[in-house]
């Protein structure tokens, strides 16, 4: 569950980094979304008024929605660039992995929100593939498709080595499946 505090943010903005942002050209066809954003933690607090400051030649950002289950915390109102930006969130109407940008004037935007920890690699590729005109996948398929799966306990036991296996035809180990617990290594005296 994610907490949403009615306070005005007071979280201090981080100034001197700005944010990660790509965004569709202008005038090129339309897609999904309208590029993305690779903010550095889970604090939207602290991250949305880069964003805002990174947005400011193509529109004057007024209100932002989020997925609530990405962020720490959704607060209300965040101070950024000198005005309070309004911060709305959607549990099921909003996809997970996006953030919907309004300006008064110029329009909204619908940009990928990368997860902070993800690779440098795969997230230039996630930032790339939202910013590409025509390209019409949701900000989760993007995320799930490219993200690189990090393995598992039982992943690890899938892994058929050729030499484990004449072992085992020759009475080695018992065989370990799915169910069974991984064997723990003890030191050899």
């Amino acid at each position: 569950m994610t907490a949403t505090d009615d306070r005005l943010a007071t979280t201090v903005p981080i100034h001197a980094i700005p944010a990660r942002v790509a965004l569709t050209p202008p005038g090129k066809a339309v897609g999904r979304l309208d590029g993305a954003w690779w903010p550095r933690s889970r604090d939207l607090a602290r991250e949305l008024p880069s964003l805002v400051r990174a947005m400011e030649d193509v529109g004057v950002i007024t209100r932002a929605t989020v997925n609530p289950a990405l962020w720490q915390s959704v607060p209300r109102r965040v101070p950024a660039s000198g005005r309070l930006v309004k911060v709305g969130w959607f549990t099921d109407e909003q996809d997970l992995h996006e953030i919907m940008l309004l300006s008064h004037r110029a329009g909204r935007w619908e940009l990928l929100v990368v997860p902070p920890e993800t690779a440098p690699s795969t997230a230039q590729r996630m930032m790339t593939a939202a910013a590409t005109a025509g390209d019409m996948r949701s900000a989760t398929v993007l995320v799930h498709t490219m993200s690189t799966p990090v393995p598992t306990r039982t992943d690890l036991r899938d892994v058929d080595d050729p030499s484990e296996s004449d072992w085992e035809a020759e009475g080695g180990h018992l065989r370990v499946t799915r169910d069974s617990p991984l064997p723990i290594a003890t030191a050899m005296g």
